[in-house]
């Protein structure tokens, strides 16, 4: 099967377009595709050079280039489908239908600016990420009253992935901290973490899995042992039953899907 060009064309981020086609190319196993998103794409002159780098793509290689389009106006869109190209019309394929059977017509359809609502989410997300680098390690205790979550987890438990992921894609304010070994001992955990108890998750994964992280990160040391992340691994989870701290099992499991059953189990707002 010969390579498949993508393109992913949106007057604004692209992060819709992007998304539902990268499900819906999920579906096709052995699809070869090389991508690339235009964003902003708000003008005639940026939609007539998109166009012809479409066609001429689809020249080259001899076969259909693959589009999915999010344009709101309805000549860049023109534009666009008149193209060499299969083009999925993401906003046509589903607000038309909606827009029938609501009997109402559909915000994009009239032309309603959405710069406010866009500029807030932004500075949601901005602030979300400035806020979690800011708490990331166990620093700044005097901001957890602020934290949408507190993640906690001994060290390479995969804390800190998480909270930059919820924030930048979900504006989750997440702080992490990681379980000293003093605090695994005594199964004692500070004031802070006490007074935000309702913010808590826990993660903990396979002591497989935490070696072999541990042994790239420092191999041959006490802290990379195995018996040493066994041990952590059995007091972190001790604490979290004690203090009915709810826990993750992330062996084996990517960021997004920890970050989705984290906002699932916090009841936080996806944004």
């Amino acid at each position: 099967m010969p390579r498949r060009h993508i393109f992913y064309v949106s007057d604004r981020t692209g992060k819709t377009a992007e998304a539902v086609g990268k499900s819906l190319l999920s579906q096709f196993d052995a699809l070869e595709i090389e991508s690339k998103t235009f964003s902003f794409v708000d003008s005639y002159e940026k939609v007539k050079h998109i166009a012809q780098t479409i066609n001429q793509v689809s020249s080259e290689d001899s076969v259909e280039c693959i589009v999915f389009n999010t344009l709101v106006n309805p000549d860049h869109q023109k534009m666009i489908l008149e193209t060499h190209a299969c083009v999925i019309d993401l906003f046509g394929e589903f607000i038309r239908p909606l827009e029938k059977s609501l009997q109402m017509t559909s915000s994009h359809a009239k032309g309603i600016t959405h710069e406010k609502f866009e500029y807030e989410e932004y500075q949601s997300r901005i602030d979300a990420v400035d806020y979690t680098l800011s708490c990331d390690d166990g620093v700044r205790f005097e901001q957890y009253d602020k934290a949408d979550v507190i993640l906690l987890g001994v060290s390479r438990s995969g804390k800190s992935p998480t909270c930059i992921y919820l924030a930048i894609n979900f504006s989750v304010k997440a702080a992490n901290y990681p379980l000293s070994m003093e605090e695994l001992e005594t199964g004692v955990l500070p004031q802070v973490l006490l007074d935000n108890l309702d913010k808590c998750v826990g993660l903990t994964l396979s002591v497989n899995q935490l070696f072999e992280m541990r042994q790239k990160r420092r191999p041959h040391t006490n802290y990379s042992e195995f018996s040493n992340c066994q041990r952590e691994l059995r007091l972190a989870e001790k604490i979290y039953e004690d203090y009915k701290i709810p826990y993750i099992e992330s062996t084996a499991t990517s960021i997004e899907e920890i970050s989705v059953r984290l906002l699932q189990l916090k009841n936080l707002y996806i944004k």
